[in-house]
């Protein structure tokens, strides 16, 4: 019998088939089975896996106004996006609930609820049940992604009971942000999930950070993205390639402890699940000192207003 104080949990570590939704699920779906095989309880995949980081604003001069080549790109963009009322995740929550496996995925979203035309960085957490618990919509893309993502809302500003553990999650520079960081301490949080593009250079700092800062367990979990793991199909390939680096994202997957110090150091080129086993009795250990929503607080000076309504441009009276 699994202690109910342990979580083995499996960072997958691992490049989309870029800009292609199909083909970066199935990848899903096999590190799924993967992390099913290897017990654990609990699989992370990194920022805007399906389909892709949009890469191609660095390379293709994207702040350009009226160019074809973002326009076309960004089109390709969206019919590769996910649209979870439409389905686009109904294997994923499958595979969750039959192997009794909690997941956290990035994706990049395009919601009917805000009329299907535009795409959102959302963090999607899927129960151990197969049910979807929450999809945090990027409440800030960061620089040349608001080219293409538009900025989310508080409404997947939760949190969500495994095990003894309590889990919640951010992507991206959005963990820079202070006052999301302690929503999600106020709510509980002590295992926070990081997610990114990809590379060390995010995910060296500040997860170790944020363990420190929140007395929680801080999963990081990166993608992978070489030039040649562009398709060949990808429109406008050849002037991507005119600037693209050969290697755009180098992974950086880790997890630090409650007290800050490395569980897995940052793992660089290797695509793959990666495993560790989490004790909670370490989160209480570290609490012992330090509080930031407890007993080391003032809530009397200092609070915190979070609004999670979803946003809507509309809002429909009659129901029709």
């Amino acid at each position: 019998m699994k202690k109910e104080n342990l979580l083995k949990v499996a960072l997958a570590q691992i490049a989309p088939v870029w800009l292609d939704k199909a083909g970066t699920i199935q990848k899903v779906k096999d590190q799924i089975i993967d992390a099913a095989k290897n017990e654990a309880e609990l699989i992370v995949f990194g920022e805007a896996l399906i389909p892709g980081y949009p890469f191609w604003l660095a390379l293709t001069g994207g702040a350009e106004w009226d160019k074809e080549v973002n326009k076309e790109l960004h089109a390709h963009y969206l019919r590769n996006s996910v649209t979870i009322e439409n389905g686009d995740l109904d294997e994923i929550c499958s595979l969750a609930k039959k192997h009794q496996l909690a997941i956290y995925l990035g994706i990049i979203e395009r919601p009917l609820d805000r009329g299907g035309h535009s795409v959102y960085a959302s963090l999607v957490y899927i129960s151990e049940e197969g049910k979807i618990g929450s999809v945090h919509r990027k409440l800030q893309p960061t620089y040349d992604e608001r080219l293409t993502w538009s900025p989310g809302d508080g409404n997947g500003l939760q949190t969500h009971p495994l095990k003894q553990f309590t889990v919640g999650g951010l992507n991206c520079w959005e963990n820079w942000m202070p006052l999301p960081r302690a929503a999600l301490y106020g709510q509980g949080e002590n295992l926070h999930i990081a997610v990114w593009p990809g590379s060390d250079h995010n995910t060296k700092d500040i997860t170790r950070f944020i363990a420190r800062e929140s007395r929680s367990y801080v999963i990081s979990v990166s993608s992978l993205m070489k030039a040649e793991d562009f398709p060949q199909n990808t429109p406008h390939l050849e002037k991507i390639f005119e600037n693209a680096p050969k290697v755009l994202a180098n992974g950086g997957s880790c997890i630090a402890g409650p007290d800050g110090e490395w569980l897995t150091e940052p793992v660089l080129h290797e695509e793959g699940n990666i495993y560790q086993t989490l004790d909670f009795n370490r989160v209480y250990e570290e609490r012992q000192n330090f509080d930031p929503v407890g007993h080391y607080s003032r809530p009397d000076v200092t609070k915190l207003v979070v609004n999670k309504e979803r946003q809507s441009t509309i809002e429909i009276i009659n129901g029709k």
